[in-house]
């Protein structure tokens, strides 16, 4: 830890936070949210190997739409499961698709979009980073949930990140 960490947003909002939770502007209260700031930005930094680097932004805004869409669809047909005439009748389970994004910063956005479309949850990703283990609450048909992930998800993101 050579550098001086970099004020970013994280660290103005930490300090600000810090002084309105003690509702105070005294010396000491700023002096020790300062060191509190610091010492805690310090040590976030020394834990991140890279920095994100995106790329494409035309891409990044498509997969965006595609991932809302995807998500109203996916609303509706949750909700057809729950509330509809044949309750509990719908198959679901946990399957394993192949992956090939490697970059950490895409496969924290894939589990973010796995989890934020209802019906889907990410459940772990192999050791080797190869297989990602989804839980689907309606699976019918693996290759269809294989190649929407891939194609729809992984690819795009895939061009974003790396």
């Amino acid at each position: 830890m050579k550098r001086w960490p970099s004020l970013s947003l994280f660290t103005v909002a930490l300090f600000a936070i810090w002084l309105l939770l003690n509702d105070s502007l005294a010396p000491g209260q700023v002096l020790l949210g300062l060191v509190m700031t610091i010492t805690v930005s310090l040590a976030t930094a020394a834990m991140l190997r890279s920095r994100a680097r995106p790329h494409h932004l035309l891409v990044a805004i498509r997969l965006f739409f595609v991932v809302f869409i995807d998500s109203v669809r996916s609303n509706i047909a949750v909700a057809r499961i729950i509330l509809g005439p044949a309750k509990g009748h719908f198959n679901s389970g946990f399957m394993k698709i192949p992956i090939d994004m490697r970059d950490s910063y895409g496969l924290t956005v894939l589990a973010c979009i796995l989890t934020a479309i209802p019906g889907t949850v990410w459940a772990g990703l192999s050791a080797d980073g190869e297989l990602l283990t989804i839980h689907v609450l309606d699976l019918h048909d693996e290759e269809a949930w294989i190649q929407t992930i891939k194609y729809r998800y992984e690819r795009p993101l895939m061009e974003i990140f790396e």
